[in-house]
């Protein structure tokens, strides 16, 4: 049955895939289910992207293209109650969701900002860490966001970029390492292979 389920969510990504490829465009919020299903679960879960971020319990964290909350809410938990997520999304649906699913978990450390990435309105040298997971394919003017992002970390903060196979966006890593390489990034560490892959980069140190 859950083999069933995953090839059926991979035909789907697969069909989208051919309307969104060559846009820069969102995944709507009546599709949130493409990126909370098993598949997605079993090879980009939160346990482990939130692990390979190294998020510990009093930390900032930037969760950008958060949706409905699959990475912010167990992110939240784990930063607790020194900590804070900050969860930001260009589409109001999708933070409504997320809203729902905070106060019926009594969450109160994530704050929810409705503004596109690259919109210069995060918080300069605030966060920890940011995420990116499945999201820079979307992203129209990627290379402000990603600059954006690196004024937001802390000296030391870092990145992480995640991109799944057959996710519409999917940026290849050599495309990933090169944009972050122009907006200052230093590359950290690499997990997984060319179809799911996540990369953290680190903000350097100021001299």
């Amino acid at each position: 049955m859950v083999e069933i389920t995953v090839f059926i969510i991979v035909l789907a990504l697969l069909a989208t895939g051919y309307l969104w490829r060559y846009r820069s465009l969102a995944c709507p919020a009546n599709f949130s289910w493409l990126v909370e299903n098993p598949y997605m679960n079993a090879v980009a879960g939160p346990d482990t992207i939130l692990q390979r971020l190294h998020l510990e319990e009093g930390m900032k964290l930037l969760d950008i293209g958060s949706g409905p909350g699959r990475l912010a809410l167990p992110a939240a938990k784990r930063v607790g109650k020194r900590g804070e997520v900050v969860a930001l999304d260009i589409q109001s649906k999708m933070l409504d969701k997320l809203r729902v699913r905070t106060e019926a978990m009594g969450i109160d450390n994530i704050r929810i900002v409705n503004v596109g990435a690259g919109s210069g309105e995060t918080d300069k040298a605030y966060f920890d860490r940011a995420l990116l997971v499945t999201v820079l394919g979307e992203i129209p003017d990627k290379h402000e966001a990603l600059l954006e992002i690196y004024q937001a970390l802390k000296d030391g903060g870092i990145l992480s970029i995640t991109e799944v196979i057959p996710d519409p966006h999917y940026t290849r890593l050599k495309r990933v390492r090169a944009l972050c390489r122009e907006a200052g990034f230093e590359e950290m560490e690499y997990f997984g292979n060319w179809a799911v892959f996540t990369v953290n980069f680190k903000k350097p140190d100021s001299v």
